[in-house]
């Protein structure tokens, strides 16, 4: 199943919209955020294609994957314009796109990530254009509505629009969600498909699309603020203003970087980072932005980089190193303009932005790493591998991680295939421990009810950070209930229950935040009246854990 993973040079290409066939899907379920792209839905969509109107017959090589585009018939049938808006950080480019998407009659968003496709939808439905939200975890439908805003994995291929915009396509070069964004490319059937971006992408682009006949237009667009690199360091903390966002690149770093600002009694720090909870993220950004908030500096991860609208008057590196999973390694010239580019946001209280690093010897790297080009996407090859030159197999390797889990469980290859694509992190040891868990419960009894799975406890604001982590480990495994539960909805019926808890742990969360460091103690939040018997990992997983 794995080697229907594809990767076009650095774009990761899917061919597959799901394991029904397409003709029979679903449409009020979430059924395209397709990952792993098993054969039988290559093979019914290959049928259909070889079967449709025109009556050409094609025979088909299975093993033969050097046509993915072919996979998309509804979209090959289309004849689609293509318009690519790329340039920097706050450069317009996806303003222009959503003002088309819009003012069109039908049309979808597809987004990296989920605050990304809450904020379209938050602002098509404020302008009277009645949108729906869907993600992994979310189905928000508006009544009447012809437009959804989407995570990119949850993507229709089989559905028709006027228009449709994906948001950051250079992720069609990221080693795990490639391939959702080539899928995107490939298979959205639309009128118009806006595609917005870094420019280092539309070579890539532009030979992708050769062989579909679709009419490419390309838009470059220049930043709307100045950005200025300064020739001096920060130096010392004592340096720090109002406006000022700290980088770093790991949690004890981000927390350890908070503490000592707030001990200069000056500053109160709002942090931000990969594994906070979306809704905690987004409430993070909104006290940073508030002028009149005490919470004036940012201590954030590259999770800045996209998805949130901050106003950030001076970027500082912390580092220029970053650990990526496999080694620690200096910072790329894309991953440094996409944080550098969040300074001087326009429109905002400080429309120039500015960068600099903590320390001197970093200064260097920055400074090239700005006035360089963003590299294009080269070619990479794979042997052994029946591929168009173009492709090579994605990384899957925590899919694997799951299926090595599921797959001597006693339950069907289309249940495997929803474990596998489930959005857990492996290493994450609550959370792995969760998901077996889950699919262990689901094998056996055929029904997963989440008091079995959480054990009746007092949920508490962590006092540690190490409490905190844990926290956030809880709140990835009741995400994980709330997913697995919109796809076999009678086998975890406790969504609401679920989802409830999530929240809590959220607050929970921001209570930790906004007391740690030397502030006043704030006023305590109410939490709803369920937390005192709230649901905390049974002892059966924590020993495991």
């Amino acid at each position: 199943m794995a080697a229907f993973l594809l990767r076009h040079r650095q774009v990761s290409t899917l061919g597959v919209s799901g394991i029904l066939k397409a003709d029979k899907l679903d449409p009020s379920r979430p059924h395209v955020e397709s990952r792993l792209g098993a054969l039988a839905g290559v093979c019914n969509l290959l049928r259909e294609y070889s079967t449709s109107n025109d009556n050409r017959a094609h025979k088909f090589d299975f093993l033969d994957l050097t046509c993915p585009h072919a996979w998309y018939p509804v979209a090959r049938r289309k004849n689609r314009k293509i318009f690519l808006h790329v340039g920097p950080t706050n450069s317009g480019k996806t303003y222009h796109a959503l003002k088309q998407l819009e003012s069109s009659p039908s049309g979808v968003y597809c987004g990296p990530l989920r605050l990304l496709a809450w904020e379209v939808a938050k602002r098509l439905n404020k302008a009277n254009v009645p949108c729906d939200l869907i993600t992994g975890q979310e189905r928000e439908e508006v009544n009447g509505a012809k437009h959804k805003a989407v995570t990119v994995e949850m993507a229709d291929v089989t559905s028709n629009y006027s228009c449709a915009v994906v948001d950051e396509i250079q992720m069609l070069g990221c080693m795990t969600r490639g391939f959702s964004f080539t899928r995107a490319l490939l298979g959205i059937s639309a009128d118009e498909l806006h595609l917005c971006g870094d420019p280092a992408a539309v070579p890539l682009i532009q030979e992708i699309l050769k062989p579909t006949g679709d009419d490419i237009h390309v838009q470059y667009y220049e930043r709307l603020s100045p950005l200025v690199p300064s020739q001096k360091p920060l130096g010392s903390f004592k340096n720090i203003q109002t406006g000022d966002c700290i980088v770093t690149f790991s949690r004890r770093e981000i927390y350890k970087l908070k503490g000592q600002i707030e001990r200069g009694r000056k500053h109160l720090c709002s942090v931000v980072y990969g594994s906070l909870p979306p809704e905690t993220r987004t409430r993070q950004a909104t006290m940073f932005n508030d002028a009149s908030s005490e919470f004036d500096v940012l201590v954030a991860s590259d999770a800045i980089g996209m998805g949130l609208n901050l106003n950030i008057s001076r970027i500082i590196f912390s580092t220029m190193k970053k650990f990526d999973g496999v080694e620690m390694r200096d910072l790329t010239i894309s991953e440094v303009k996409q944080i550098a580019g969040r300074a001087g946001r326009y429109g905002s209280d400080f429309p120039v932005g500015e960068v600099t690093c903590l320390l001197a010897d970093d200064l260097p790297l920055l400074h090239s790493s700005l006035k360089s080009p963003s590299p294009i996407l080269e070619e990479h090859f794979l042997e052994n591998a029946k591929l168009s030159e173009n492709y090579f197999i994605a990384n899957c390797e925590e899919m694997l991680k799951v299926a090595a889990v599921v797959d001597v469980l006693p339950i069907s290859l289309h249940d495997k295939y929803l474990f596998v694509i489930s959005p857990v992190d492996m290493r994450n040891e609550i959370s792995s421990q969760g998901l077996t868990q889950f699919a262990q419960n689901y094998a056996q009894k055929g029904i997963v009810r989440l008091k079995e799975i959480f054990t009746p406890g007092t949920l508490q604001v962590p006092k540690t950070e190490s409490a905190l982590k844990e926290l956030e480990s809880i709140h990835k495994v009741l995400d994980l209930y709330v997913w697995l539960s919109f796809r076999l909805e009678d086998s975890f019926p406790d969504r609401e229950l679920a989802a409830s808890q999530k929240a809590i742990c959220g607050l929970l969360i921001e209570e930790f935040l906004e007391r740690f460091g030397w502030q006043k103690q704030p006023k305590t939040r109410k939490l709803p009246s369920r937390v005192n018997s709230g649901f905390l990992l049974s002892k059966e997983t924590r020993q495991y854990v």
